[in-house]
């Protein structure tokens, strides 16, 4: 077992948090389901080929993502908080996909501004480069625990109130309603999965080592006119993201 879970030494990135991601892995994978507890620090130190200090690293940074919990005289054990499933389909919304799973749904504005389109964002959206835009920051929780971050972006010319509307009915739905958009659907979305940076880390709560899902999609009206472009990360050991095909 230690040979084939041995840790890499000259990648960059720190022994500690290469362990906790195999044990966030792990603890993903059922590995520990019988006993409900990570094995013990000097079986893990034994397992990956470090010192007891550097193991107890990688659980602190676990404890502090509420993956782990250190028990008194029993050891680390699991804490089980399932993933939320969050679908994505032709028509995907945050509130009615999380409603089932959550008591609590809550989303928070960060900030607001009007910015020219990048180039990237430009063509997901079918404007000329440094088209005005509403940007919109936002976190969503469930039940309190911090889900996602999103950068959103809407073409200002049609939509000028967005940010307006927003902050006042706290849903990107009910923000095109008021401005005469009652319908429209998933364009595209395409998923990649990475650590979280810094930002990443503190919006959602996360310790370092964390992963992300990080969605980049559009949006468009009926007619196949986008009228969103959005960047959102999601905190991996938090949510499933379910690819739904039909309508």
């Amino acid at each position: 077992m230690a040979a084939r879970r041995a840790i890499e030494r000259q990648t960059g990135v720190a022994l500690w948090r290469q362990i906790a991601d195999r044990i966030r892995l792990a603890i993903s994978n059922g590995d520990y389901d019988a006993t409900g507890m990570v094995p013990p620090e000097t079986a893990l130190a034994a397992e990956f080929g470090v010192n007891r200090h550097t193991v107890r690293s990688a659980l602190a940074a676990l404890a502090e993502e509420g993956l782990v919990r250190a028990v008194q005289g029993r050891g680390t054990m699991i804490e089980r908080k399932e993933r939320v499933s969050y679908p994505i389909s032709r028509r995907t919304r945050f509130s009615q996909g999380l409603a089932r799973q959550v008591k609590e749904i809550g989303t928070k504005l960060l900030g607001h501004r009007q910015v020219p389109a990048s180039g990237e964002v430009a063509a997901a959206l079918g404007l000329a480069p440094g088209s005005p835009l509403v940007e919109l920051r936002t976190v969503s929780s469930g039940d309190g625990r911090p889900l996602s971050a999103s950068f959103s972006y809407f073409p200002s010319e049609r939509f000028p109130e967005m940010a307006e509307h927003y902050a006042r009915l706290g849903s990107v739905t009910k923000a095109f309603a008021a401005q005469g958009l009652d319908d429209y659907v998933r364009a595209w979305t395409e998923i990649v999965a990475r650590h979280a940076d810094a930002e990443e880390l503190a919006l959602l709560k996360l310790s370092p080592g964390a992963i992300v899902m990080e969605a980049q999609s559009v949006n468009a009206d009926l007619e196949g006119r986008p009228v969103e472009y959005s960047r959102t990360r999601f905190a991996a050991d938090r949510m499933k993201l379910r690819i739904e095909t039909s309508t």
